[in-house]
């Protein structure tokens, strides 16, 4: 029931994001800590949830009801908002406990959301194909906005302090990236799920 080569590559992107040079390099950039944030909810858990789908979908632990895309897409809200108040933000760049925390976080309540929105039974297909489309669309709306204010800020948010060594322009061209960095791989690959998801609803909607 799992999709193995799925499972495998979203284990092998999670195991580089974390085993990998990023985590080292998050108190010294904002670009590299969003770098890291995108690689765990906007690949390697897409495609773990893309792998385990069908066994969950199977087993009915997830039935994407209304009620259910919508929690999971305001707990994502919050988790992701949450980390990145200048109080928590600090701590995860400061503390190899709060990243693991942050990170672990992050995860979770991202593979959340992509199994409710990727997960279905034989007779549900059309409305939980809809419920995970517009899951999909409100966590890309979301992340798109807090990219947009990150990369568009004039300053940077949290204090050249945060930046370890970068001051003044520097600062902020490297909140600048991490900005760009959330809009073109967060808000993107959660769109473009929300849209195939719709299409296959459209799809369904004229074979009916």
């Amino acid at each position: 029931m799992i999709d193995r080569p799925l499972t495998i590559a979203g284990l092998l992107v999670l195991l580089l994001a974390w085993a990998g040079p990023l985590p080292g390099m998050v108190a010294q950039s904002f670009a590299a800590h969003m770098s890291l944030h995108m690689s765990v909810v906007g690949i390697g858990v897409p495609l773990l949830a893309a792998g385990l789908g069908p066994l969950v979908g199977a087993r009915g632990w997830l039935r994407s009801q209304l009620t259910l895309p919508i929690a999971a897409s305001i707990i994502d809200l919050v988790v992701v908002w949450g980390w990145h108040a200048p109080a928590l933000h600090h701590a995860s760049r400061v503390s190899s406990l709060a990243l693991a925390a942050e990170q672990a976080s992050f995860a979770l309540v991202s593979l959340l959301v992509w199994l409710v929105a990727l997960t279905s039974s034989s007779k549900t297909r059309r409305s939980a194909a809809l419920a995970g489309a517009m899951a999909l669309f409100f966590t890309s709306m979301h992340m798109t906005l807090l990219g947009a204010l990150i990369g568009l800020a004039p300053r940077p948010i949290y204090g050249e302090h945060l930046h370890h060594g970068l001051a003044g322009p520097a600062a902020l061209a490297d909140q600048q990236l991490g900005g760009v960095i959330m809009l073109a791989i967060g808000g993107v690959i959660y769109l473009a799920g929300g849209l195939v998801l719709m299409a296959r609803v459209l799809q369904r909607q004229e074979a009916a």
